[in-house]
């Protein structure tokens, strides 16, 4: 027992910490590694809704930015060109405006692909 102690005195601070964040690291790879699919496929899901509310997030903040420098006007935006700005796939662009569409954040424009952004 006086042995046990004497080596773990021994052992420098510094080399506790690596060890424990080593066994930290490791715990969190198995645990994710052998977790179930239902699990893998609710996180997934949940990081693509947080995802798609960032980026609405981002097109509501460009559309305030854009109504302060042209204050006279609507805000009317392409899917495409938005994506290109964000530099994201038009796909998640259109489903991000369909979800501020929801929220009464953003209006159809007559043109197809082109929004109006409320400010």
């Amino acid at each position: 027992m006086q042995s046990f102690k004497s080596i773990l005195t021994s052992v420098s601070p510094q080399w506790w910490f690596g060890l424990i964040a080593s066994a930290v690291s490791i715990t969190a790879a198995f645990i994710r590694a052998f977790e179930s699919v239902e699990t893998k496929r609710k996180r997934a899901e949940l990081k693509k809704r947080k995802e798609l509310r960032g980026l609405a997030e981002r097109i509501s903040i460009y559309g305030r930015t854009v109504h302060q420098q042209f204050p006279t006007g609507d805000v009317v935006v392409s899917e495409r060109d938005l994506a290109e700005q964000l530099r994201r796939r038009p796909e998640a662009v259109a489903t991000a405006l369909n979800l501020l569409l929801n929220e009464q954040k953003v209006r159809r424009a007559p043109l197809t692909g082109y929004w109006k952004l409320n400010s």
